[in-house]
């Protein structure tokens, strides 16, 4: 039964998440038919700032969905309905500062990043159109945070098959039949996005449209009532810096050793990025199920469901791990066929064998800790962590190289599985006790 439940939540995120990079890769695609590499190199760039500027507001689907998980548990849907509105008003104001703060971010940006003045002027022409989306783009990271705290994954599932085929449907229109060249491609993804958002919303409304009554705006931005969610969200945003910091450090110093070691980097980064999209499905489950015991203060279904969502997250590790072992370099080859970087990437090859079972653990426990509400455990864990990275790359980068940055990636990943370990009782299971 308990297995019937976890297949139930993480199946649908699963397949959500495997749609997740494919707006990039069809905008990429797309620009690639239009003829020149510029168009290329500016779609890239462009998606790389919005990743950039939207990863810092990933909280508001993390926390969304441990609290509304936890009013589920409880049976109280007025509470519910007043996170719904809570984050939906906070994916608001965001938008306006991130319209506010545009122009200065993409200048800023310009400064770090060294492009020629076509790459520029295409990447900013696709940004500023897209930007537009921001408010369907926000709003959705919420609404499915909620979804998945109310115990219903199939509807964000729905809501990313909606928005990635209506995005291919609508660049293909304006970018390719309309010739608008970069323009289209952006104006594609913003209609996608706000297409995305009127069938989540119409779904909120057939599914849960008995629960409006519940809905007063005014009360639930009252200080009392938006205390904890501004005080969890705060502690995640944090943590998403941290998220960042280690990611885009992970960049930035894998090219100070070379365009080719920088493209193996890439590659191992994006394939260890496959294993996590399975490995996260469960998490969310985990957030989801957690919360919901955790309010219902039921111990022993909550005890029981960590126990069969590591069960199911290890195996991945482990299939990850044998999938490797036995595919790494033919999965290289399907990323590139460059013999110079696929001849670079074998004495990087072990990697892959130990990050899948050094990340697994702490994935799953981010989920099971986001469900309990515990953010202030989940910001400290991610910045010892991201410490860890980088003191970890400055200690051995002179007698190992640019193996010490795999080195620190590591170390941080085993360091948030054993932190998150460590401190699951006080965190996590004293909530029912």
């Amino acid at each position: 039964m308990m297995n019937k439940r976890i297949m139930k939540l993480a199946g649908p995120s699963i397949l959500a998440n495997i749609t997740v990079p494919i707006v990039g890769m069809v905008d990429v695609a797309i620009a690639g038919r239009l003829g020149d590499a510029a168009y290329i190199g500016s779609i890239a760039i462009a998606t790389m700032l919005f990743d950039l500027l939207y990863w810092n507001f990933g909280f508001l689907r993390v926390g969304t969905g441990g609290l509304t998980a936890q009013a589920y548990g409880k049976r109280d849907f007025r509470e519910a309905i007043k996170i719904l509105i809570q984050s939906v008003g906070t994916a608001l104001i965001a938008t306006a500062v991130i319209w506010a703060i545009q122009y200065f971010f993409v200048e800023l940006s310009f400064i770090v990043i060294d492009t020629s003045e076509e790459v520029k002027s295409l990447a900013c022409q696709y940004f500023y159109i897209r930007i537009w989306a921001a408010p369907a783009t926000l709003s959705l990271f919420a609404l499915k945070g909620w979804f998945i705290g109310m115990q219903n994954t199939i509807s964000p599932m729905i809501s990313d098959i909606t928005v990635n085929v209506t995005n291919l449907l609508y660049c293909l229109y304006f970018a390719i039949y309309l010739k608008m060249g970069v323009a289209g491609i952006a104006l594609g993804t913003v209609a996608a996005q706000y297409t995305g958002l009127a069938v989540t919303l119409s779904i909120l409304y057939i599914y849960y449209g008995k629960l409006f009554k519940h809905i007063d705006i005014r009360r639930s931005f009252k200080v009392n009532e938006i205390k904890s969610f501004f005080v969890m969200n705060s502690n995640l945003f944090i943590r998403s810096i941290c998220f960042l910091s280690v990611y885009a450090g992970f960049t930035s110093i894998a090219a100070e050793y070379g365009d080719t070691l920088l493209a193996v980097s890439t590659i191992m980064m994006k394939l260890m990025l496959l294993y996590s999209y399975f490995v996260d499905g469960f998490a969310y489950a985990g957030e989801a199920l957690t919360g919901r015991y955790i309010g219902a203060r039921d111990g022993k279904n909550l005890r029981k469901s960590i126990k069969l969502i590591f069960s199911w997250c290890i195996a991945i590790g482990l299939i990850s791990t044998l999938g490797y072992y036995f595919g790494g370099e033919a999965l290289f080859r399907l990323m590139t066929n460059n013999e110079v970087v696929i001849r670079e990437a074998r004495q990087f090859l072990p990697w892959l064998l130990i990050v899948p079972m050094a990340g697994c653990i702490g994935f799953t426990w981010d989920g099971i800790y986001v469900g309990a509400t515990s953010s202030v455990a989940l910001r400290n864990v991610m910045i010892l962590s991201a410490i860890a990275f980088f003191l970890s790359y400055l200690i051995f980068k002179n007698s190992i190289g640019i193996q010490a940055l795999w080195l620190g990636y590591t170390m941080h990943l085993v360091l948030r599985s054993l932190l998150m370990s460590v401190n699951a009782k006080k965190h996590v299971l004293s909530k029912v006790l």
